[in-house]
């Protein structure tokens, strides 16, 4: 677990918190590290969780046996895939590599026009402002156009996290969800 209890305390409150609003949390599957608790915290407050592991990972990642559903997949790029297919927006807790790699991987769809889900960093105790740096740096010389950098939103808070993910989903509203409610 991380040294800094603020990114177990955002991960906590983030899971409540989505559980509390309705919306189905779907991750990558394991029961440790941060998504574990984002994950144990949904469904404490009674909320639907969905995990999605590859086979494989299940001696390396301990896969959570209490979910609401987990789907075994045979690599990593299913699990990418079903993820995504089951989601309407991503919020980036802070993370190492495979977060690093799954945020790129997210908004390049996005950036390429494949999808308009949003994208939403929670930078607990400033986490990603190094990133946040590096991309603001590759707009300034000329290496990313402003509205693809736009594609990812930085927020502070889990519940400014879902406040978002609400505010960039106006297409959930038309199918009788109120954004509130994403």
């Amino acid at each position: 677990m991380p040294a800094d209890p603020a990114y177990s305390d955002a991960a906590k409150s983030l899971g409540a918190l989505v559980a509390a609003a309705g919306i189905d949390l779907v991750y990558g599957g394991g029961s440790v590290g941060l998504m574990g608790e984002v994950a144990d915290a949904a469904l404490k407050a009674g909320g639907r969780v969905v995990g999605v592991i590859p086979v494989g990972l299940f001696s390396v990642e301990v896969a959570h046996t209490g979910l609401t559903e987990l789907h075994q997949v045979r690599s990593m790029h299913e699990r990418k895939q079903l993820m995504y297919d089951l989601s309407d927006g991503f919020i980036a807790l802070p993370g190492g590599l495979g977060t690093l790699e799954e945020l790129a991987e997210v908004t390049t769809w996005a950036q390429i026009g494949l999808h308009a889900k949003p994208v939403v960093l929670l930078d607990v105790d400033g986490f990603w402002d190094h990133l946040v740096a590096q991309l603001d740096k590759m707009v300034s010389v000329g290496l990313l156009k402003a509205e693809n950098r736009g594609l990812i939103q930085r927020v502070s808070t889990p519940p400014a996290a879902l406040a978002a993910l609400a505010a960039a989903t106006p297409r959930r509203a038309a199918t009788g969800i109120a954004p509130e409610e994403l």
